[in-house]
């Protein structure tokens, strides 16, 4: 389970020490969501006791979570997102640091460190320390993987009410059998990654002249 240790290690709660996880580098469809999350005073036990990594929590136990840190005064939340235009355009890579810094951006205020799960670093207006397995180490960073899940698959959910072909109300815009069912029914869509490879091929075998292998 994650702790305050590397919180309290970078000097909070008299430091600010703001988490940053994002959600959406794997999925064939949708764009990256990223949080940033900040614990203005160290949170409490039966708050710390419901985070955990959001892809260890069912989804009862994460949508609560969700509820508790969105109602919790103390806890301040910034959200970004990179595109689907933005994916193909800089690279899934740059995208997923693009949403970080957006999410940094809209927490209102600079804090005095980020830990930023990965071993990566976005160029942050702040000093940063990259995390590898942080949403399994800190509060901070495993709060803002939830935030950013939930936020993300509520969004997946509104877009398979317009394109209900491809399940993403229960994949999230990932390449699973129902996905790719839905593909080969009723084609791309604009929210589909169109330089990630399954779609590429996709595409490619769409325009082959009748009777190509």
């Amino acid at each position: 389970m994650p702790d305050y240790a590397l919180e309290f290690a970078n000097g909070a709660p008299l430091r600010s020490v703001v988490g940053l996880d994002e959600v959406g580098r794997g999925p064939l469809a949708g764009p990256v969501i990223a949080a940033a999350l900040l614990f203005m005073t160290p949170p409490a036990e039966d708050l710390a006791s419901m985070i955990d990594d959001s892809k260890k929590l069912t989804a009862r136990r994460r949508d609560a979570a969700y509820r508790a840190l969105m109602q919790t005064a103390s806890v301040r939340i910034g959200l970004g997102a990179a595109s689907v235009a933005e994916i193909g355009t800089i690279n899934i890579g740059k995208a997923c640091h693009l949403a970080m810094q957006r999410a940094l951006h809209h927490l209102g205020m600079m804090p005095d460190c980020a830990l930023v799960d990965g071993n990566r670093l976005p160029d942050l207006e702040c000093p940063a320390i990259a995390v590898v397995g942080g949403d399994r180490k800190s509060l901070s960073i495993a709060g803002a993987s939830i935030i950013a899940k939930v936020t993300r698959d509520r969004l997946m959910t509104r877009l398979s009410e317009r394109h209900n072909a491809y399940g993403w109300e229960k994949n999230a815009g990932y390449g699973t059998a129902l996905h790719m069912a839905g593909l080969q029914k009723a084609g791309v869509t604009p929210h589909h990654r169109r330089e990630f490879a399954p779609i590429r091929a996709h595409l490619a075998c769409a325009v082959q002249p009748a009777g190509a292998i």
